[in-house]
């Protein structure tokens, strides 16, 4: 039998047994402690796949040691284990590329195959020349040309004198254990090597881990520059004055989680001081793609929140990484530049300025068992979190963005919401709250759609209100209700007074301290009524369905009713209150304009003095029931999108903005919101019957596109500052 038992005083007396028997690759099979000390099976490691257990059908003359059977029992694990993988290599070995694919299919797997992700090789391969198309895929021709686009779309290091050359001081950022103190001192040596040691320092603020200031004291002293410890609450500036005057300064900081909240305050405390702090991320090249998605997400996030840029990169550990084409699959995305590409131990030798060619090359030149496999790798968690398939977006989104800021009022502050969703989740809130101080523009807001006091069906949020502009068209950027006071009078007073309203158009007839307000006040106002709701006429009580029951309705106007295109036809009678207010009661029916079927009936009430001009009131009042159906649907996918990483608040009022925008472009045809209609649909190929939510599904891609493309570092360059 393979497998050999020995047995000794201790565990050393007992491997010294079976290294001198079996070399020192031997395989533990088992060990437990005897009475005469310690007892071990083991075996020479080429022996296992020649072991041969003990047959189950064999009737053994006497119990078998619990020791041997389990020792017998992981071996045949063990076996099966090497079959399964041996089996996994020879798959992936034996997988070429579908030869049978088309041409751009054939490079798309090749790009996937070695690692970069579907929506990056989608984008390269857009413009891929009809003539390579057709190539095959060691064509050497094709090959360059995809090379040629890889390189473009790495940002590097132009070189090192740019860096070098620079006074000021750079801060290490990332996760623990990504490098950071070795790459410190790699720099140091650099900045020591062109400029001498006189104007060069290092600095530390990982008091946490044991012996972090001594190791990089140790490669301080080799560089004959001083260090300094900066403790985590100690202001920045108090460090400067101990420099005395070093141009070059070098901070090692503090690893930390990318999912640590205390990643914003480090950042903000390197960028509290006078001194310009430069930024720089480092990258675990040996990472899983979804970590350093996350980290590249969560650091510039936190990089955002203290007022600072960190666009640049240096990649670690390049030696450790089976492939390279992850990294750089999410730096390119990402808009982020590589520095430097740091491969060992060694300080200096083992890092240099990033070469775009040297590192598509190794990215192409993975491994062939890795390239064999065509599966494109897992989506990332961040770009396109909320949107994929947006890469050269940007500049038609710019221009769609820009007219839509000059359209509606309040587009500008609703993309501030967006850009508060991309903060983390603790910083969202304050945020919220500076950017609604102040809102809406001065002398911008004629009159407030409201929305009725309950959450929506199905829902644990009410729909906000939405404000009118002075031309009478819903803003871009709605109110919540539970930061408005309690009261339909303190409610509309705080916004008459404060922001001017004069129009009022109520869900519900609201208590007659309200009425009596809006009166004194000279305010104009629509409420719905319901049909039972008695007033009186001639001296007579009526409900408003008998007031009308036998009206013949002679005025039609057309509207825009849940994203379709209909007639609503009207009267009214000069009615009075419980009080003895004139009031106009209003009926009305909202009809297919090809059958004249009654889709649905409303009733109203409106101050008598205002006479039949109302009726445009009447409309817009209408034509916002709608909002709540397509925020409840804005609401979901944005939900279904954020991981619940978003503020509540935040999403809700993302959801309702939207939903206003695509509700005021399917009401509005003038030849303006004609463009903007087709501009926005065009934005998703599908089309659907109903405008009103293929206008906002495609406003929420819009939308999500544009965080993808800053994501992607590309804001300036598409002009969606």
């Amino acid at each position: 039998m393979s497998v050999r038992r020995f047995v000794g005083d201790n565990s050393r007396d007992v491997m010294r047994q079976v290294r001198e028997a079996l070399g020192e690759d031997a395989l533990i099979v088992a060990n437990r402690r005897t009475e005469g000390g310690v007892e071990i099976l083991a075996m020479a490691d080429e022996a296992v796949d020649h072991f041969e257990p003990s047959p189950a059908n064999e009737p053994p003359a006497a119990p078998k040691d619990p020791l041997e059977s389990m020792s017998e029992r992981l071996l045949r694990e063990m076996q099966d284990m090497r079959s399964l993988l041996a089996s996994q290599q020879g798959d992936r070995r034996t997988t070429p590329t579908d030869s049978t694919a088309s041409g751009p299919e054939r490079w798309r797997q090749l790009l996937c195959g070695v690692g970069f992700s579907r929506e990056l090789a989608d984008d390269i391969l857009m413009d891929l020349p009809g003539d390579l198309a057709t190539q095959s895929a060691d064509s050497e021709q094709a090959l360059a040309w995809l090379r040629q686009r890889l390189m473009a779309r790495l940002a590097v290091l132009q070189d090192e004198p740019e860096f070098f050359d620079q006074t000021g001081i750079v801060a290490l950022v990332g996760p623990t254990g990504v490098g950071k103190t070795t790459t410190t001192a790699k720099l140091a040596a650099r900045f020591v090597m062109r400029h001498g040691t006189r104007p060069v320092a290092l600095v530390t603020t990982d008091s946490f881990r044991i012996g972090a200031h001594e190791q990089l004291r140790i490669y301080a002293r080799l560089l004959d520059i001083p260090m300094y410890a900066l403790d985590a609450e100690q202001p920045i500036d108090d460090l400067l004055s101990r420099l005395q005057g070093k141009q070059w300064v070098i901070i090692d900081t503090v690893g930390m989680s990318q999912r640590d909240q205390r990643v914003i305050e480090q950042i903000a405390h390197l960028r509290g001081g006078r001194s310009n702090v430069r930024l720089v991320l480092l990258l675990n090249a040996a990472s899983q793609p979804e970590t350093l998605e996350e980290v590249v997400l969560r650091y510039r996030q936190a990089a955002r929140a203290a007022g600072a840029e960190l666009d640049d990169c240096i990649i670690t550990k390049q030696d450790e990484a089976g492939r390279l084409a992850p990294i750089l699959d999410i730096v390119m995305r990402h808009g982020m530049r590589v520095l430097f590409g740091s491969y060992g131990q060694q300080v200096p030798e083992d890092m240099a300025v990033a070469d775009p060619a040297a590192l598509v090359d190794q990215a192409l030149n993975a491994d062939a068992a890795g390239a064999g496999n065509t599966s494109p790798p897992a989506a990332p968690i961040s770009m396109p979190r909320w949107s994929r398939d947006v890469l050269g977006q940007g500049r038609r989104l710019s221009s769609l963005f820009a007219r839509l800021r000059e359209r509606m009022v309040g587009f500008e502050r609703l993309e501030g919401v967006w850009d508060i969703a991309n903060l983390p989740s603790v910083l969202q809130d304050q945020r919220l709250d500076e950017l609604l101080e102040g809102y809406p523009p001065p002398q911008r807001m004629l009159g407030m759609a409201w929305s009725p006091r309950r959450n929506e069906r199905g829902c644990d949020w009410a729909m906000p209100d939405i404000g009118l502009d002075a031309e009478g068209a819903w803003m871009a950027l709605p109110w919540l209700q539970h930061r408005q006071p309690a009261g339909w009078q303190p409610r509309m007073a705080t916004f008459s007074e404060r922001d001017g309203v004069v129009v009022h158009l109520l869900p519900a007839l609201p208590d007659s301290e309200a009425l009596t307000w809006l009166e004194r006040q000279y305010l104009t106002w629509v409420s719905l009524a319901p049909p039972a709701l008695r007033v009186n006429l001639h001296g007579e009580r009526y409900a408003l369905r008998q007031l009308f029951a036998e009206s013949t309705l002679n005025h039609r106007v057309n509207v825009r009713f849940r994203g379709q295109p209909m007639a609503l036809w009207t009267a009214y009678a000069e009615v009075t209150d419980q009080e003895g207010r004139a009031l106009l009661a209003w009926y009305g029916e909202v009809r297919d304009p090809e059958s004249a079927k009654v889709v649905t009936r409303r009733y109203w009430l409106t101050p008598a003095r205002l006479g039949n001009e109302v009726l445009s009131l009447l409309v817009t009042q209408l034509q916002s029931e709608g909002l709540a159906a397509l925020t409840r649907r804005a609401w979901q996918q944005l939900k279904d999108a954020d991981s619940g990483e978003v503020s509540p608040e935040v999403r809700l009022l993302m959801a309702s903005g939207i939903a206003a925008i695509a509700g005021h472009l399917d009401c509005a045809e003038d030849e303006a919101a004609s463009g903007l209609h087709g501009d926005v649909l065009n934005l998703l190929s599908s089309r659907r019957r109903r405008r009103d939510t293929a206008l906002l599904d495609a406003l929420v891609y819009a939308f999500m596109a544009r965080d993808a493309i800053r994501q992607l570092g590309s804001v300036n360059r598409e002009g969606l500052a």
